[in-house]
């Protein structure tokens, strides 16, 4: 299981790779991989599924079901909200990292999501957002 502390290590190490002139190595090249079960799904209990479950106003207005991986993955009536191995191009990032129109943000009213729990969901999206 993923913690901030452990996050905070992975992007400072990931960083001085930067600086010494390497690249960006991706989570998976340095042996750590994000679990849907154990790091993701905790997250959207926690922050989403009151408003993206049949009945809550976010799955009313968009048609996202976030109560299990299959439904998240199928996405919203407009459109998908994963790409698998880019999460810039998730919609779910964006939505969660405020790029996109104020009325769209998530969470809707409360407190935005942590950069530790944001982190978290980039690098399950960028490690292929594996059912894991």
């Amino acid at each position: 299981m993923f913690t901030c502390r452990f996050l905070v290590r992975l992007v400072s190490g990931a960083a001085i790779f930067l600086i010494l002139g390497g690249g960006l190595l991706p989570a998976t090249a340095l042996g750590d991989h994000v679990s849907y079960k154990n790091d993701v799904f905790p997250i959207i209990e926690l922050r989403c599924l009151a408003c993206h479950r049949p009945g809550g106003d976010g799955f009313e207005k968009s048609g996202l079901d976030m109560r299990t991986y299959e439904s998240l993955l199928k996405g919203t009536k407009h459109g998908s909200m994963i790409v698998p191995n880019s999460a810039f191009t998730s919609n779910l990032i964006g939505v969660i990292d405020h790029r996109v129109d104020s009325k769209l943000y998530m969470p809707h009213n409360k407190k935005k999501i942590t950069k530790c729990e944001r982190l978290i969901f980039r690098f399950w999206i960028n490690q292929g957002a594996k059912n894991n």
